[in-house]
């Protein structure tokens, strides 16, 4: 017996079960619950029992009780009216009730079954992990390679008016390639080189402009300049993630794990390959440990509802602390309104540590703040709590100098 057939076989008679006891009503003929017109009935008689005490003891004049009673039994007999008409509507004819049961269980059970064949896979084998990993192999092994994907934008844009830089821009331009032609190894030139065609819009020449620097540090290149060439051919290719681009960005990280921008794109690679779950995890990392007015924040804030959804969790909430406006708001507040302000930041930070922890970007975001409004003294103190916390997490000890650092603790 095959799975498809154990399958159908399974939840054709979970389908049969269900269907009986939602329609087990209309088999019997009627409905057999509590009827309210019968509460209020029996409501009813108690009360009139509960006059005729009353009554008896004193508690009622003869006059009161009658007309009380009177009352109550007009209220009784339009309960037992109530009753009567619900008792008709309970019941149901039973040949009529036999013949439409049957009738209503197979017209759904064909139409579960018309609707599973049109947007199901009937018939379809059974996907093990390794299978799947496999075809996901397979698939980027397939991938077109950063030329093929340029030449095929390129095409696209035939007939467009291409950017046209200034005349000074471009007289800056033939200058620097004059020079680069007589020193082709200069490296500080071929930098300035691949910034300023970027700065132009001009990718593909900028990507093979910086192609050339990496060429000339061989093994001496920097996990920096490693991520602006995947950069540059992410940008090339309107954001596709080339193999090239891709071992560009391996080796980046390689070398410098904790480098943002390269954890961005690295986001951006498992999101290309189906795995919007680890693009979560990396992203929401960036979030909290980087500053408000880091590059990669606005593009990961446009995103990450989607990656969540497609990941199947719940969206991120906003990452606690000032934003980049508050604090420059900070610096022209009165000094009344500044103390108050960061007074109430170092407590709800303090309660926040007390309670479950904080993630380095709230330490940075907090040194930072102290730093804008001139508390340098306080700064300090929280900039040497902080590392002392993190002193065995690179990662998080590099996004708490450069807080520092822009706070000016350190130089």
């Amino acid at each position: 017996m095959t799975s498809e057939v154990v399958f159908l076989s399974v939840a054709g008679v979970m389908a049969l079960l269900v269907l009986a006891l939602v329609f087990a009503p209309v088999l019997t003929g009627r409905v057999r619950s509590d009827r309210r017109a019968s509460h209020d009935m029996q409501v009813y008689r108690d009360q009139l029992r509960e006059i005729e005490l009353d009554e008896t003891r004193g508690i009622l004049s003869a006059e009161e009780a009658r007309g009380t009673k009177v009352e109550i039994s007009r209220r009784l007999l339009a309960a037992a009216d109530a009753e009567a008409a619900e008792s008709e509507a309970a019941m149901a004819p039973r040949a009529v009730s036999r013949l439409v049961a049957p009738t209503l269980i197979v017209a759904s059970l064909a139409a579960v079954w018309a609707l599973y064949s049109r947007i199901g896979a009937p018939g379809y084998p059974d996907l093990p992990l390794e299978i799947r990993l496999e075809r996901i192999a397979e698939a980027r092994a397939n991938r077109p390679d950063q030329a093929a994907v340029e030449a095929m934008i390129a095409a696209e844009a035939t007939g467009q008016t291409p950017v046209t830089p200034s005349p000074r821009d471009q007289a800056l331009l033939d200058q620097l390639e004059a020079v680069l032609e007589d020193r082709p190894g200069e490296v500080q030139g071929q930098r300035l080189m691949a910034r300023s065609l970027g700065s132009l819009g001009r990718w593909s020449e900028a990507r093979m402009a910086q192609e050339k620097v990496i060429g000339i540090l061989g093994d001496d290149v920097a996990a920096t300049d490693l991520v602006e060439w995947a950069e540059l051919m992410i940008l090339a290719t309107d954001g596709y993630v080339s193999p090239e681009a891709e071992t560009a960005l391996a080796r980046a990280l390689e070398l410098d794990a904790a480098n943002p921008l390269g954890r961005y794109y690295s986001g951006l690679v498992l999101l290309q390959d189906g795995r919007p779950e680890e693009t979560y995890r990396v992203w929401i990392a960036l979030l909290r440990e980087s500053p408000p007015d880091a590059p990669w924040i606005m593009p990961i804030e446009a995103q990450i509802g989607e990656v969540a959804a497609l990941a199947g969790l719940p969206p991120p909430e906003p990452v606690p602390g000032p934003t980049r406006a508050e604090i420059d708001a900070a610096g022209e507040m009165s000094e009344d309104d500044r103390d108050a302000m960061i007074g109430e930041m170092v407590g709800q930070l303090a309660e926040r540590l007390a309670t479950e922890g904080g993630p380095p970007g709230e330490w940075a975001r907090l040194i930072r703040s102290l730093g804008v409004v001139g508390r340098i003294r306080d700064a300090s103190e929280v900039w040497d709590e902080a590392r002392t916390a993190y002193a065995d997490d690179p990662r998080a000890l590099a996004t708490l100098e450069e807080a520092a650092r822009e706070a000016e603790l350190i130089q």
